[in-house]
């Protein structure tokens, strides 16, 4: 495949961002990918890694020149960074970002872009528990779907170029309104992982009260919870933080469909129950045949010495 991008800027090369520059390197899609992070021995690792062409802990530096700008930090940095790389962007010059959060991301980094520049709001929806540069891989972002959130009278010829690169990195592209896409995640990810969160922290709790117990017999369901609970804090915290609309409606729901589980459970409503269960089954199939997980027994994980991502 021909070269998408001349120059393609990386700012952060935590998972996404050195996935980025896997898929990338991988594909060919860019003459010249500039590495940025803040931190030196970060920097100094996506060096080692081979992940661009020139590193530099300077952001400013790093986008000048630059076509493409792909922001891949923690949504609550994302307003400082637009402030900090604003002078130096070229005019034409195309800047996306990667946060889970797009309303906010948009509000605190859209007024201090300058006229000229084409920002591309993105969130592609692929992750594992890992953070950090040594966490990237070119397959994460296969068959999965990249969420694009441009603002109305956003350049269309950009937005394409956008849609294009995500589908050269192997992902299924839709557009939708940022505060839509922010109400779906806060369902789909983001209040699974605040649940996930709370009860592994409950289980902390009695793991102390009975003496080991809890982690000793864990067994797959809770064993999932403890995988999506030792996600990145930072970038978790400042996903609530700015989806905090969304997120507290869909905890509203949540908890009143709770209350009628637990009343079921209290009345022995076995058929409210079993009409739950088999309805919820039914979902599961649904995301399968979607392509967004497998029917492999253990909830997907290799076997027979394959690794683990």
């Amino acid at each position: 495949m021909s070269a998408m991008v001349d120059r393609l800027a990386l700012i952060g090369i935590g998972l996404i961002g050195s996935s980025i520059a896997h898929g990338v390197r991988e594909c060919g899609l860019a003459k010249e990918i500039v590495v940025q992070s803040r931190r030196a021995e970060t920097v100094a690792t996506a060096e080692r890694l081979g992940l661009g062409d020139r590193y530099t802990t300077d952001a400013t530096e790093a986008v000048e020149g630059a076509d493409l700008v792909i922001v891949s930090i923690p949504v609550g940095a994302c307003e400082a960074v637009a402030k900090e790389i604003a002078p130096a962007l070229k005019p034409g010059a195309i800047v996306s970002d990667c946060g889970s959060v797009k309303s906010a991301v948009v509000r605190q980094m859209q007024p201090h872009l300058p006229a000229g520049v084409h920002f591309v709001p993105a969130h592609p929806v692929a992750g594992t528990e890992h953070s950090g540069p040594e966490a990237g891989f070119a397959a994460l972002f296969h068959q999965r779907f990249c969420i694009l959130t441009p603002p109305q009278g956003t350049d269309a010829t950009a937005v394409e170029q956008v849609r294009a690169f995500w589908q050269a990195l192997g992902s299924y592209v839709e557009i939708m309104r940022a505060d839509h896409h922010d109400m779906v995640l806060a369902i789909t990810s983001h209040v699974p992982h605040l649940i996930a969160y709370n009860i592994v922290g409950t289980a902390a709790h009695l793991e102390a009260v009975t003496e080991s117990e809890v982690m000793k017999f864990a067994a797959g369901g809770f064993r999932d919870f403890t995988r999506i609970a030792a996600s990145d804090p930072t970038m978790w915290r400042d996903v609530f933080l700015n989806n905090k609309e969304a997120v507290l409606e869909m905890l509203g729901r949540f908890t009143e469909d709770l209350t009628a589980l637990q009343r079921a459970i209290r009345f022995g409503d076995g058929d409210a129950l079993f009409e739950l269960f088999a309805r919820t089954r039914a979902i599961r199939q649904g995301i399968i045949e979607a392509g967004q997980e497998t029917a492999a027994p253990d909830f997907g994980r290799p076997h027979d010495g394959e690794a683990e991502r």
